[in-house]
């Protein structure tokens, strides 16, 4: 590739100045060409200079005549005459040992393939800092060369200056490497060059890289309107104006390219010492290729180091980013020119994004955050992501996790008025949402009271659930700072709104905290009932999302003990059930079946028929447990029939749960007596309840006890797709259920 920013140019002058021992200043002193000039002409800060200057250059190197035309020649076509237009020269380091990106790099093939149609192909390549954009576009270009007969060349846009190169000056460098003659630039003119730029490219089929441009009006002159050049760009910015090109856009390398690339900087038998350090120090390094560069460098230059201390060095986050340094590369440095581009309330955005706890926010996350009107705040977030600094998820923002630290680093540098003030107004608003959208599930609630000012679309129980959902890890911050801060009835009206929906989202991973939190702020405001009704839901989540059916014993026990304290038959009745529920599980059939007679007598002395629903179903269940098929069937039959004949008194929400548990029990027991038709239509209807609620949980658990009775009954390849279906259901499914759909696919799949 042609560099054409001086740079071949400048080392032959260089060359030829150290083979005639002159210094720059004796050089100068011969030419009459100044001692800056011909520094920039090295440097490769300036293009070929003018016929006149290399002459005089020339004279003063005292070049024989065949040498002075090679030399001019060299000045003319702004490269090292050694080298022909099509071949490759002056790869940045860093080209021998890329990894990864072969997506991209197809995409990029496929586009040049293009060429030939006599239309120019524009691609954009953008990313974060750091993202190895340069790196990958001439890593193509290598692979590449031959569908460019005409030539490569690389224009050094230098986007992130104070004052880059303006598109007239990189033109004018274009036509000179191409050969276009002094005369024939002097004959356009500055105003002809445009268009006689566009004629010698519609001409040629080559390959124009654009590196680190600054944004579109940089760019859009230089982009020809025919032939068969393919331009690729590489910005910071993702340069949104520009029309009918194609985009590209770079993030991290995945885990398996972060440890090869680190391997091949740090050597094979360093990195097979201690793999799982390996794995440490590209994640920390949020597996962004400078981050890794810059590590790998670091461990190359300090043999004496092993892999683990600068994992050890690098799980510090305070010291991070400081670590990710070696020699005069700098992670921080990379950051420092982006964020200096921002306008002042996009900069003050950026450092607050580094307050929010979660992995990413929405735009009324953002604004709450920033103390912006919604629009406004979109706005800020997208002139983050215009130039590389945010990312985007569907409707969400997130940043890197580098950029986090360097965000937050950022905070705590600069005066930035209010930290506590906005990081307060986020978690109330993540808070009162959460128990507004909570209580689209509980019973005498739903929707939101047309008195509610929200600034999030809670209209439908869906709604509420993907809310919900995208929000949980920065409403559990927001309820972990309330905790902390000792707001105690907050932390417990917020796990009341969602203790029905926990039902929605069983195997989150965090309602064991979210309860188990919510007890202790219970115990410490002394109401005897609000502490047995959260130590109940305390031991629900320790028996169904953890397993830990001692402990959720434990807490039901507490519980009825708080209840018969506050003189509540209802909460009564549910620490009987959960105690019905872990007792059946731990094999104790005959006491189970006592505390669900307690719990149904409980209930229906309150008209609970919730409480009811419930305890029915589980003397169902104990009865399964118990291997009592039959009575079980029964039992699970009355139970559909009472929830049947209810109506309207048990919560829409609520009932659908049921009835899948009711759907798929009834299926097990028909399993069991190895009715296989009766099996089967039960839990493919526990299936589809399952899946029109939107929840995933109770869907992945009837697939798992579909697929098992389809083996059961000999149709392997119906349950080999049922079990596929079930590890499609990924991370919201039962965890149990996808271990289990694992080993029957492997169990398929060996020998019989």
């Amino acid at each position: 590739m042609v560099d054409v920013d001086g740079a071949g140019f400048g080392a032959l002058l260089r060359r030829r100045r150290l083979e005639a021992s002159l210094t720059i200043e004796a050089l100068a002193e011969a030419s009459g060409v100044s001692v800056r000039g011909i520094g920039d002409l090295e440097r490769g800060r300036r293009a070929a200079p003018q016929r006149g200057t290399v002459a005089a250059l020339a004279a003063g190197l005292g070049l024989g005549e065949e040498e002075r035309e090679r030399f001019l020649a060299a000045a003319r076509s702004g490269r090292n005459p050694r080298h022909s237009p099509a071949g490759v020269h002056a790869f940045p380091r860093g080209i021998e040992d890329f990894v990864g990106r072969e997506a991209e790099l197809a995409r990029l093939a496929s586009l040049a393939g293009r060429t030939p149609t006599g239309q120019p192909v524009v691609v954009a390549v953008s990313g974060p800092p750091g993202a190895g954009k340069t790196t990958l576009v001439l890593h193509a270009a290598r692979e590449l060369t031959e569908c460019f007969p005409d030539g490569q060349l690389m224009l050094e846009l230098r986007g992130m200056d104070d004052t880059p190169p303006d598109p007239a000056e990189l033109m004018l460098r274009v036509l000179k490497t191409l050969g276009v003659a002094d005369r024939d630039l002097a004959k356009a003119g500055p105003q002809g060059h445009p268009e006689l730029y566009r004629q010698v490219l519609a001409e040629r089929r080559c390959l124009l890289v654009l590196d680190n441009a600054r944004d579109e009006t940089q760019v859009r002159p230089l982009l020809p309107g025919a032939g068969g050049t393919m331009v690729l760009i590489t910005s910071r910015r993702m340069l949104t104006g520009l029309e009918s090109i194609h985009r590209l856009s770079l993030g991290e390398l995945s885990p398996t390219e972060a440890a090869t690339f680190l391997t091949a900087l740090v050597g094979r038998e360093r990195a097979d010492a201690d793999p799982a350090a390996l794995a440490e120090v590209a994640h920390r390094c949020a597996h962004l290729p400078l981050a890794l560069r810059v590590a790998g460098n670091w461990l190359a230059t300090r043999t004496g180091w092993t892999v683990r201390r600068l994992a050890d060095r690098l799980a510090l986050e305070e010291r991070r980013l400081d670590t990710l340094t070696a020699g005069d590369l700098r992670l921080s440095a990379a950051f420092d020119l982006s964020y200096r581009q921002l306008t002042p309330t996009a900069a003050r955005m950026f450092r607050l994004l580094s307050l929010v706890d979660g992995p990413d926010v929405s735009a009324v996350g953002a604004a709450q955050l920033a103390g912006q009107p919604v629009f406004d705040a979109e706005d800020t977030l997208e002139e983050l992501v215009e130039t590389g600094l945010l990312g985007t998820h569907q409707d969400r923002y997130r940043l890197h996790d580098l950029l986090r630290l360097y965000a937050r680093n950022r905070l705590h540098v600069e005066p930035t008025e209010g930290i506590e003030a906005a990081r307060s107004a986020l978690h109330r608003w993540l808070l009162e949402t959460a128990v507004v959208a909570g209580r689209w599930y509980e019973p005498d609630h739903g929707a939101p009271s047309a008195t509610w000012q929200g600034t999030v679309d809670l209209s439908t129980a869906e709604h509420a659930r993907r809310w919900l959902q995208a929000e949980g890890a920065n409403w559990l911050a927001a309820l972990r700072a309330a905790a902390t801060a000792g707001d105690h009835a907050t932390v417990v009206e917020v796990a009341e709104a969602l203790h029905w929906f926990s039902d929605q989202w069983v195997f989150w991973g965090h309602w064991p905290e979210v309860f188990g939190t919510a007890a202790h702020c219970a115990q410490a405001l002394g109401d005897p009932l609000l502490e047995a009704t959260h130590l109940n839901y305390h031991a629900w989540a320790l028996l169904l999302c953890e397993s830990r059916h001692r402990d959720s014993l434990d807490r039901s026990a507490q519980a009825l003990a708080a209840a018969q304290r506050a003189g509540d038959l209802s909460q009564q009745g549910w620490s009987h059930f959960y105690s019905a529920w872990a007792i059946g599980l731990l094999g104790g059939h005959a006491a189970a079946a006592h505390h669900n007679r307690e719990a149904v007598r409980l209930f229906e002395a309150v008209g609970d028929l919730h409480g009811t629903l419930q305890a029915m179903t589980s003397t169902a269940y104990s009865l399964l447990l118990a291997s009592r098929h039959e009575e079980s069937l029964a039992e699970n039959l009355r139970a559909l029939a009472f929830l049947d004949q209810t109506g309207d008194g048990i919560e829409p929400h609520i009932a659908d749960f049921a009835r899948t548990n009711l759907e798929i029990n009834i299926g097990r027991a028909h399993t069991y007596l190895k009715n296989w038709p009766e099996a089967t239509a039960h839990l493919r209807t526990a299936v589809g309840l399952g899946r029109n609620s939107g929840n995933n949980g109770l869907e992945s658990r009837a697939l798992s006890h579909l697929g098992n009775a389809l083996l059961a009954a000999g149709h392997r390849d119906e349950a080999r797709k049922t079990f596929d279906q079930c590890l499609a259901l990924g991370t919201a499914a039962d965890p149990q259920c996808i271990t289990e759909a694992r080993a029957r696919l492997a169990e398929l799949d060996s020998p019989r």
